[in-house]
């Protein structure tokens, strides 16, 4: 998992409340458990104006030019703007996934789905909860100001704005010390190896007809 500390990014406003994951990943896409792929089907029934199908190729399909992340000027963004409820559904691990794999390292919005809040900050994806009078600030100054930029500082736990604005946020200090230093659930255990090669070790000695 890639280490989160300072990012700046390109914002795009998504100003949609209660997006639920069968929206971020429709329910066809489910039939890999591989973390690759996922990308470019991502909010598939809105950004395409036809029905995406697993493992089809993307790139001759007809695009939703009304979607926000089809539009020119939101090519490239790394912050998404949301609404309340963002990850609603499904505990589908796949959303954050597709999220990351497009090329979304942060979305702020006023409230998230637990589940869907616990498997992005697993999975890398940083999740900011900011007032909704903050947002509704953000989209704002987003929609007036093309090429808006975020700075997103997870170790100060603040967001910048190009003014030189900065809102706070919180983050469960776990999760957070798993995100600066790219660690997954995975890698949480690899820290503890050499305490599982003592206990395998001493497992063999004192049993060792399980191993034979």
């Amino acid at each position: 998992m890639e280490k989160f500390i300072r990012k700046e990014g390109l914002v795009a406003p998504l100003d949609r409340a209660n997006v639920d994951t069968d929206a971020i990943i429709p329910k066809q896409f489910l039939k890999s458990i591989k973390r690759t792929g996922f990308g470019p089907n991502l909010f598939d029934e809105w950004r395409y104006l036809d029905r995406g199908e697993p493992d089809a190729d993307n790139s001759g399909r007809p695009l939703n030019r009304d979607f926000v992340l089809n539009r020119s000027r939101y090519i490239g963004a790394t912050v998404l703007l949301a609404r309340e409820n963002f990850g609603c559904g499904s505990s589908r691990e796949h959303a954050p996934w597709a999220l990351l794999q497009f090329g979304i390292q942060t979305i702020i919005a006023p409230s998230f789905a637990d589940i869907f809040y616990n498997n992005s900050l697993k999975n890398g994806l940083l999740l900011i909860k900011l007032d909704s009078k903050i947002v509704d600030q953000l989209f704002r100054e987003t929609e007036a100001n093309e090429g808006y930029r975020l700075a997103i500082d997870l170790e100060q736990q603040a967001v910048t704005t190009p003014s030189g604005k900065t809102f706070k946020f919180d983050i469960d200090p776990h999760r957070k010390h798993c995100m600066l230093n790219g660690l997954d659930d995975i890698g949480l255990t690899l820290e503890h190896a050499d305490e599982i090669r003592a206990f395998e070790n001493r497992h063999k000695s004192a049993q060792p007809w399980i191993f034979a």
